[in-house]
């Protein structure tokens, strides 16, 4: 009998992987939001937490922080009091690696494995089920878990034990943090001096400056759409992860404290719930560059 799969977290990047699971899976799912809930109508719908631990027999969350990830499995009512022995959670969301492996601990004294597989790709590729899933945990979890994470992932590598995938993600958003900030400042400097973005774009997308950040961040600078997918807050949350995990073994990251540094400033001038690209808007205020 095929296994039954849960979901936790129906938000712009779980909805759209629970629906892709849903149509081929039976799939209960939970979200705070009955809305988010109600518009997977070929999934089956859980009130609780302990609800879709009680009925799956692998849980995936995604959920925005640590603390919630940690109160989800490891709270009262959670996971960890409802998912039977022999269970497996994955949790694809961006968690401390320090905070997936107490919770690998958790659950493994009833019996239960776990996995970090945090997802990359944004809100495009959880739409077209091509997110690259990097996964830690042990190697009889992972083959067990690949099928199913392979009906919403293009990629998905095994990284190492629990928390490593955690790391790997950090890793990842690091260099996005850090790519969506010089991005802006390099268009920046092309407006001040009389480049058309635009025409800069087309330009440059094609060279060694060409990437999947520079394919979203140059036509939403362009079209000044700045409508999430992915948002300031949480790159900005993620950053904060990678700087805490960089002091935890003291490895120098300046390139990552001077993106965090122009993230804060964003979020200080009210732009945390946008998309990332927005950081362009700083540079144009301090220049005086019309939009």
């Amino acid at each position: 009998m095929a296994e039954i799969i849960g979901f936790i977290g129906l938000g712009v990047m779980g909805g759209p992987m629970a629906r892709h699971l849903s149509a081929k899976r039976k799939v209960v799912v939970f979200d705070i939001d009955q809305a988010k809930r109600d518009v997977l109508d070929k999934a089956e719908k859980s009130q609780t937490v302990s609800g879709v631990g009680a009925r799956a027999d692998i849980v995936l969350l995604s959920l925005p922080s640590s603390g919630i990830v940690k109160e989800v499995v490891l709270g009262a009512d959670g996971l960890l009091s409802a998912i039977k022995a022999g269970g497996v959670v994955v949790d694809t969301s961006t968690t401390e690696p320090s905070v997936s492996r107490e919770i690998g601990a958790g659950l493994a004294q009833k019996g239960i494995d776990f996995m970090d597989a945090p997802v990359s790709g944004g809100e495009g590729a959880a739409r077209d089920a091509s997110l690259a899933i990097m996964a830690g945990g042990s190697e009889e979890v992972f083959e067990r878990c690949k099928p199913i994470l392979e009906i919403i992932g293009a990629s998905i590598v095994r990284v190492g034990d629990i928390g490593m995938g955690g790391v790997t993600k950090l890793v990842n958003n690091m260099i996005v943090g850090a790519t969506f900030a010089v991005i802006a400042e390099g268009f920046a400097l092309g407006k001040a001096n009389g480049v058309d973005p635009k025409v800069l774009y087309e330009a440059i997308k094609d060279g060694w400056a060409g990437s999947k950040v520079l394919s979203v961040a140059g036509p939403g600078i362009i079209d000044r759409n700045f409508k999430p997918g992915g948002t300031i807050d949480i790159l900005f949350k993620d950053i904060g992860y990678a700087l805490s995990l960089a002091r935890t073994h003291n490895v120098p990251v300046p390139m990552t404290a001077m993106s965090d540094e122009v993230f804060k400033a964003a979020r200080a001038s009210g732009r945390g719930g946008q998309a990332q690209q927005v950081i362009i808007e700083l540079w144009e205020n301090l220049l005086g560059l019309s939009a």
